[in-house]
């Protein structure tokens, strides 16, 4: 992985765990969540005017990927509604990275060298190994399920979203109308799930999620999915996962969680694997 690649990655994983900081701290998940989906909306219909329109190629991967964002999203606050935050985030960014790369390798014929092999398979174990803070917790399988089904759909948006960047001659324009289009279901999403809510409310009660939260976390993956088209997608998408070593600093430092001693084992195991990723 080219350099100027790993540190941009590694700049979106800092970014990435700033605004899921700003989540986490919120009580009510389907509301911080909804206000970083109709956050990423004002950037994305800015750029779209002044960037290439994407290829007509990439029309097709657009409408998926919007369609797999709204299903990882759903499984994702399914998860949040019958379990913890400390299992359903570490198992669902953990499994994400490691099912990228048994596809990529499967059927994309990425080449992978053992050593990246092996780091994309330590970060992902040290990230996983964050859910057995409470292991009481396994004992909710619903959760659990969620959880991996979530890390699936992990996958499947950013094999989707790497090729589909590669084609599209565009990756702002591309990364734009799936934001939009994203935007646009989420509300059926919302419906369903019997979360509705007026958009005027996370105007007036989520400004911070909605302008500075949305408005990181779209540039957040906009990095991210750059960085598909320059790197194999399976490196990329673990080495994105490292932002939860940021997330567990800011939760120490700034939210006022204890810092265990699994916490900081499992800081040293994601960061061999990502000398192992980057430097072997």
């Amino acid at each position: 992985m080219d350099i100027t690649v790993f540190f941009a990655v590694i700049f979106a994983a800092f970014l990435h765990a700033v605004w899921n900081a700003m989540v986490k701290n919120e009580e009510n998940k389907f509301f911080a969540l909804s206000a970083i989906v109709f956050g990423h909306v004002p950037a994305s219909v800015v750029l779209i005017f002044v960037v290439p329109y994407p290829s007509i190629e990439s029309i097709p991967y657009i409408l998926l990927s919007a369609l797999l964002h709204i299903l990882y999203q759903w499984f994702l606050l399914s998860a949040y509604r019958v379990g913890d935050y400390t299992l359903v985030y570490p198992v669902a960014r953990g499994t994400g990275p490691i099912l990228a790369t048994f596809f990529s390798l499967i059927f994309l014929g990425t080449i992978l060298s053992n050593f990246e092999l092996l780091g994309i398979f330590i970060i992902s174990l040290g990230i996983l190994s964050l859910s057995f803070q409470r292991t009481e917790s396994f004992r909710n399988r619903s959760a659990v399920i969620y959880a991996l089904i979530t890390g699936f759909f992990i996958m499947t948006y950013s094999i989707t979203d790497g090729l589909g960047a590669r084609i599209s001659s565009s990756v702002v324009g591309y990364y734009g109308w799936v934001c939009i289009l994203n935007a646009l279901m989420f509300p059926v999403l919302l419906k369903i799930m019997k979360k509705s809510q007026p958009i005027s409310k996370f105007l007036l009660e989520g400004k911070k999620l909605f302008f500075i939260g949305g408005t990181i976390s779209y540039f957040v993956y906009l990095i991210v999915l750059w960085g598909f088209t320059q790197a194999p997608i399976a490196m990329v998408a673990a080495l994105r996962e490292t932002s939860i070593i940021i997330a567990l600093l800011i939760g120490t430092l700034f939210l006022k969680e204890r810092f265990t001693a699994l916490k900081a084992v499992s800081i040293l195991v994601i960061f061999v694997g990502v000398i192992l990723l980057k430097f072997f």
